[in-house]
């Protein structure tokens, strides 16, 4: 059983908008790349308009509403169903004029700019003409907005190392170097601000304790969920201190690769930065 399969199966089970918002913390909690994707978000000015470009299940959108004053956010997604789930969790909260849902393409967005940022968790991996989403999020910008990308990187990102296919599917491609996303996004008129590799040997560790082996245990059975509250209990402390090291580290190297771009080109390629 691969990931994805997993993951649509505990969309449906905190499907309830009463439900959703405590599945957004878990998956916040446990899930690396979002303890690097929300100590970006925490410099998000005032007001800022965000773009969630391939919100999924919602939770950046939601992160954004709770905690940047007087933001306003367009959360959109081919995935019906999800936005449908998110869109009833945001009435439910009172959110729904914070956040605006809605069923969109990214590859040929019809949503208006200028935005002050876009954040695009986890969808490059999944796009063929990735340049193009690039160009047009450069287009959407504002002049001093930022675009932020948490993607898999191509040092083992996807779990693609286990078979052709990895335990992760859906992806076009394993994963970026730093290199290679910083020259598509400067053809897409973006300069690399920071890029730091996540995911290194503390938080490969994590994913494996956290999230690998219980996303295994649940696509056996369902039944088996009880299971992981007793697989928690020591665990879980053990999980959250290795996510801990890896976010306060700078890594050489690691599975996952969070960008952060403006508007402009640069004539190098980016390093790793802390």
């Amino acid at each position: 059983m691969t990931y994805d399969p997993v993951k649509d199966r505990l969309g449906h089970l905190f499907g309830h908008p009463k439900l959703l918002p405590l599945f957004y913390r878990i998956l916040h909690l446990l899930f690396l790349r979002s303890w690097y994707v929300r100590r970006q978000l925490r410099q998000l000015p005032s007001g800022a308009r965000v773009l969630d470009a391939g919100t999924g299940f919602g939770q950046y959108a939601w992160y954004v509403a709770r905690n940047t004053p007087d933001a306003s956010i367009v959360a959109v997604d081919i995935k019906k169903d999800y936005l449908a789930r998110a869109r009833r969790c945001f009435e439910a909260a009172g959110l729904d004029h914070i956040i605006a849902t809605r069923y969109d393409d990214v590859t040929a967005p019809d949503v208006e700019g200028p935005f002050d940022c876009i954040l695009a968790v986890d969808i490059m991996e999944h796009l063929e003409e990735d340049v193009v989403v690039m160009k047009h999020f450069a287009r959407l910008l504002n002049n001093s907005g930022t675009v932020i990308i948490s993607t898999p990187s191509d040092q083992g990102g996807s779990d693609a190392s286990e078979s052709s296919e990895g335990f992760i599917g859906e992806h076009v491609r394993d994963g970026y170097g730093i290199d290679d996303l910083t020259s598509k996004l400067a053809t897409a008129g973006l300069r690399v601000e920071r890029a730091v590799y996540s995911y290194g040997p503390w938080g490969s560790l994590a994913w494996r304790l956290l999230i690998k082996f219980p996303m295994r245990l649940m696509g056996l059975s369902v039944l088996l969920a009880p299971l992981l509250a007793v697989y928690y209990v020591p665990v879980l402390p053990l999980g959250l201190f290795l996510n801990w090291l890896d976010v306060t580290r700078t890594n050489r190297t690691g599975t996952g690769l969070l960008v952060v771009a403006r508007p402009g080109t640069s004539a190098s390629a980016a390093k790793s930065l802390p």
